[in-house]
C-alpha cells in the first residue's frame, strides 16, 4: 500500500481534543469527526517547508490559494467557481454563523432537516434565530427526504434560510441531483435561501457521487473545507462560495463582524497543497473507509445482529439503530463509556429525531476499529 492507513499513531497526551477529552486511558474515541490517519505526505512537506521559514506573521491569502480552490472543484466536481465569488474563513461553523447573521433576522426561522450536525442547533440559535425541524424519514436502514414536509416548512413565511448538510451528517447520505433539484424547487417558490454544508464532499463512496447543490441551484451559497478529508480541522481554514454580489457584501460584513476574517498561514498552505497535490491519498483513503464500513458491517451482523447499521454513502461517520436495547441514547454514551471503554455521539444530540441512534466515527486504523468493535459486544446483553 502506498499510504499506510493501518499506522497505529499516538495521539494521546498532544493536546488532541478527541483523545484528551476522555475520561481515563482505557476508553477508546470514536467520537468526535476527526481522523486517526497522518495526512497526505503533500500537506506535511508543504507545513515543513512553511514551518522552516520560522517567521508566522499576519497572513496574506494568494493567488495561488484561490486558484487551487477554483481548479479542484472545477476539475473533481464540476463546480464552477470565480475568485470574486470565494470568502475565506477560520472554518465552516463560523461560516454559517455569519451567513445565518448577514441573512435572517433575529426571531426569524431557519429550516434543518434532522437529524442533523450539532452545531446547526447552536450556529442558528446564538444569532437570535429559531430552529424549524423538517425530520428526514427512516425507511429501516438509511434516510430519505419528507418533501411534503419540506414544502409545508417552506410555506412559513417566517422560514428565511434552509441549511443542507450534503453529504449528511450523521445520516452517511449522499443526496442524489434529482433530491437536490427538488429541493430546489420547492425552497425556490417559497423565497428560502439555501445554505449547503458540504465539508463532508471529498468522502464519498461509489456507486455514489457528490453533486455540488450550486450545479442544480447557482443562487445557494456553498460552504467548503479541506478539514474533514484531510484532517486538517486543527488548522482552522473554510471557504464559502457565494455568486451573488449583494448577499457577498452582506456575508462578508458579517464574517468580520464576527472577527473570523482571519486565516493562519498553516491552513492557506495545507489547501493548496491538498488541492494541488492531494488527489491519490484522498483516493486511497476512501477506499479504506469504506473497507473499514464493510468489516463494522459484518461484525454487527455476526455479533449484534439486533441493531441496525445503516447505508453509508459518504462521510466516515455510522448512524446505527439502537432503539431495540431500550436505552436512551444518552444513556447508552455514559454506559459504553463506563463499561465497555468506548466513546460514541450519542443520537439526541443531533435532534429529537436522532434519540435511539449512536454515531460511530471509523476513521482510524482497523485494528482499534476492530478493538473498539470488540468491546461494544457488550451491547449484545440488551438486545
Amino acid at each position: 500500500m502506498k499510504y499506510n492507513f493501518d499506522e497505529i499513531t499516538q495521539r494521546r497526551g498532544t493536546g488532541s481534543y478527541k483523545w484528551d477529552s476522555v475520561p481515563s486511558d482505557d476508553v477508546l474515541p470514536l467520537w468526535v469527526a476527526d481522523m486517526d490517519f497522518r495526512t497526505a505526505p503533500a500537506v506535511t512537506e508543504a507545513l515543513y517547508n512553511r514551518v522552516s521559514q520560522g517567521i508566522f506573521g499576519y497572513t496574506k491569502v494568494s493567488d495561488d490559494y484561490y486558484q487551487a480552490v477554483i481548479d479542484w472543484f472545477g476539475s473533481r466536481h464540476g463546480l464552477e467557481i470565480r475568485r470574486e465569488w470565494i470568502i475565506y474563513t477560520s472554518g465552516v461553523v463560523p461560516a454559517l454563523s455569519a451567513i445565518i447573521k448577514a441573512l435572517a433576522a433575529p426571531g426569524e426561522k431557519v429550516l434543518v432537516q434532522t437529524p442533523v450536525y450539532n452545531c446547526f442547533f447552536s450556529s442558528i440559535r446564538n444569532n437570535g434565530c429559531i430552529v424549524e425541524e423538517c425530520p428526514l424519514v427512516f425507511d429501516g436502514q438509511g434516510y430519505t427526504m419528507d418533501f411534503e414536509g419540506l414544502e409545508r416548512c417552506c410555506a412559513d413565511p417566517a422560514v428565511k434560510l434552509m441549511l443542507l448538510c450534503n453529504p449528511h451528517n450523521p445520516c452517511g447520505r449522499v443526496w442524489t441531483r434529482d433530491e437536490l433539484r427538488l429541493v430546489a424547487d420547492i425552497c425556490g417558490r417559497h423565497g428560502v435561501r439555501v445554505v449547503s454544508d458540504e465539508i463532508h464532499c471529498e468522502l464519498v463512496y461509489h456507486p455514489h457521487r457528490y453533486v455540488p447543490f450550486a450545479t442544480v441551484c447557482p443562487e445557494a451559497i456553498t460552504c467548503v473545507s479541506p478539514s474533514k478529508a484531510f484532517n486538517i480541522a486543527g488548522l482552522q481554514i473554510a471557504n464559502i462560495i457565494c455568486a451573488d454580489e449583494y448577499s457577498r457584501r452582506l456575508i462578508d460584513r458579517a464574517i468580520n463582524i464576527n472577527e473570523v476574517c482571519d486565516v493562519n498561514p498553516f491552513g492557506v498552505e495545507a489547501t493548496i497543497a491538498a488541492y494541488r497535490h492531494g488527489a491519490g491519498w484522498l483516493d486511497a483513503l476512501n477506499v479504506y473507509l469504506w473497507e473499514n464500513y464493510l468489516a463494522l458491517c459484518d461484525f454487527f451482523d455476526r455479533n449484534l445482529p439486533g441493531l441496525t447499521v445503516c447505508r453509508l454513502e459518504g462521510t466516515y461517520l455510522v448512524w446505527v439503530d439502537c432503539r431495540k436495547t431500550g436505552m436512551k441514547s444518552s444513556d447508552m454514551e455514559e454506559y459504553l463509556m463506563e463499561k465497555a471503554g468506548v466513546w460514541l455521539n450519542s443520537g439526541d444530540m443531533y435532534g429529537k429525531a436522532g434519540e435511539g441512534f449512536m454515531r460511530i466515527n471509523i476513521a482510524c486504523p482497523r485494528e482499534r476499529l476492530m478493538e473498539a468493535l470488540q468491546r461494544l459486544r457488550i451491547l449484545a446483553e440488551l438486545v
